[in-house]
């Protein structure tokens, strides 16, 4: 099964090799038939510390590296 990718924005760097990403997706109300907005959080791992606030990340599901984190960061090489 391949491992997912999605692409957010970082809101928070202050841990050590761990960074938040925003994840944004929008879907259609079932009711209301209007496109809605929804967000949630992902700790990644990023081993450099090289993500700051307001960069555009790219994460990857990997094995658990500690209690809440299950991504890690795409290095920008590998994103290509």
């Amino acid at each position: 099964m391949p491992k997912r990718v999605l692409e957010g924005v970082v809101v928070s760097d202050k841990g050590d090799k761990t960074v938040i990403v925003k994840v944004e997706r929008t879907l259609l109300h079932p009711v209301l038939k209007k496109t809605v907005r929804r967000s949630k959080k992902y700790h990644a791992h990023d081993e450099a510390n090289a993500l700051k606030v307001g960069d555009v990340a790219r994460i990857v599901e990997c094995a658990p590296k500690s209690k809440l984190k299950t991504w890690e960061v795409l290095s920008p090489a590998s994103a290509s």
